[in-house]
């Protein structure tokens, strides 16, 4: 008889499928006992208003602003902030739909501060008006 066959001696592998039907065990209980992940993301979404918008013009319309840094759209206030922002580029997005795209005309007061005009700006590029120009650049001679 050679010395690993005989019947009496003792194994020397570990019999593992146990440890394997245990761990599946716990990880199925721990599976089950996670809780689901909720993931909320917080919006502050613009609040729809009733009042008609105001008159876009056929030929030109008009984008001003004022001292305070707020923006009009014809003569009419827009909302302040980013809900000023929005509703100035729903009523771009209307004035491109149109058969014959109005001008845009950009008129702002000398003493609006720079960030104003910059997000204005930036909303008219971002809306692809082709026909856009500034109002009044001869009051800027005497502004600072």
């Amino acid at each position: 008889m050679s010395a690993g066959t005989a019947e009496g001696e003792p194994m020397m592998d570990i019999n593992t499928t146990p440890l394997i039907d245990v761990m599946l065990v716990l990880l199925i209980m721990f599976i089950i006992t996670i809780p689901p992940q909720t993931h909320a993301v917080k919006l502050d979404l613009p609040v729809p208003n009733n009042l008609p918008p105001p008159p876009i013009l056929p030929t030109k319309n008009t984008i001003s602003t004022d001292a305070a840094g707020n923006v009009f759209w014809n003569g009419q206030p827009l909302p302040g902030g980013e809900a000023g922002m929005i509703t100035l580029r729903q009523y771009l997005d209307l004035t491109k739909n149109m058969a014959d795209e109005p001008e845009l005309h950009l008129l702002p007061d000398p003493y609006t501060r720079y960030d104003v005009i910059d997000n204005v700006l930036a909303v008219v590029k971002k809306s692809q008006v082709t026909k856009f120009g500034f109002e009044g650049n001869e009051r800027y001679a005497n502004a600072f």
